[in-house]
């Protein structure tokens, strides 16, 4: 039997033993640890883990190890996840007029990466409008929105997230605004980069906002999306110094490099197992 790599993942109200159980769980089945991070939140009195692990189990065995795992998870109430790290995660990805985040993460895809699979590209313009992308012949959906189509179009891409059984859908400069029905029905699994260093100068012409009140940084956010409006829980940030002598283009020309970055790292952190919702905020292990 061949060994393989496994993560096991699991957020718990904090209580002595979680460690202890998961460690015997893992020894009683020959598991050979590789990494392990846990982190006790004290404000939430919030638990969290991470466990990479190789162990000799095909997916018939592991099945059984999750069934035997349920023990565990009734007595310390864990949210918790299984599963082989080849086992890709399945992003749906979102765009509108400006692709730069989109081109982004098709080449790390295509490269290796961002180990995901991308069930498909979603976007409110036409895909004449992308014919310069090499999209690997991936599934794109064309759903303009109006007022008048919104909700009905909103259906459609649910449609698609369940169809595909996408695990995230990214707002790669996704520039509609999701209805409090569709955050509700993605809650958790949407996740979106917005152009400016959060919480601050949101809305629009977030760089312009920025450019008229002088600032010396500019940044990029990657959220997860809620029904309030770029206040989602935080997943990754960064900036870069800008002067004086720099207009709103060169702005927006710098603030794209932050913005495919950004996206880039906060969604490995979810298909390689590393990002917690925790309330309003997150908990991240870093590679």
């Amino acid at each position: 039997m061949s060994k393989q790599t496994y993560r096991l993942t699991l957020s718990c109200r904090n209580r002595p033993g979680i460690v202890a159980a998961v460690s015997k769980f893992l020894f009683e089945r020959g598991a050979d640890i590789l990494d392990a991070r846990q982190f006790d939140d004290q404000p939430s009195c919030r638990f969290f883990m991470r466990v990479e692990f190789i162990a000799d189990a095909e997916a018939q065995q592991i099945n059984a190890w999750r069934a035997a795992f349920l023990p565990i998870v009734e007595q310390f109430g864990c949210d918790w996840a299984l599963r082989p790290v080849a086992e890709r995660k399945k992003i749906l990805i979102m765009v509108s007029k400006f692709d730069h985040c989109l081109v982004d993460l098709l080449y790390r895809t295509r490269i290796g990466e961002l180990a995901m699979s991308i069930t498909g590209i979603v976007s409110n313009h036409p895909r004449e409008s992308f014919g310069h992308l090499d999209s690997q012949d991936i599934d794109f959906h064309y759903l303009p929105v109006t007022p008048k189509n919104k909700e009905e179009q909103e259906s459609k891409l649910l449609d698609i997230v369940a169809r595909t059984g996408t695990d995230m859908v990214v707002l790669a400069r996704y520039m509609q605004v999701l209805s409090d029905n569709l955050c509700r029905a993605l809650s958790g699994r949407c996740m979106n980069v917005h152009h400016s260093f959060l919480p601050g100068f949101k809305g629009a012409k977030p760089y312009h906002q920025a450019h008229e009140r002088g600032v010396k940084l500019i940044g990029a956010t990657a959220h997860f999306v809620t029904s309030d409006l770029d206040e989602g829980p935080i997943v990754e940030q960064d900036v870069i110094r800008i002067s004086h002598a720099d207009t709103p283009d060169d702005l927006i020309r710098k603030g794209r490099d932050v913005e495919r970055q950004v996206l880039a790292r906060g969604l490995r952190y979810f298909v390689e197992d590393r990002l917690f919702l925790n309330g309003k905020t997150t908990v991240v292990f870093p590679d």
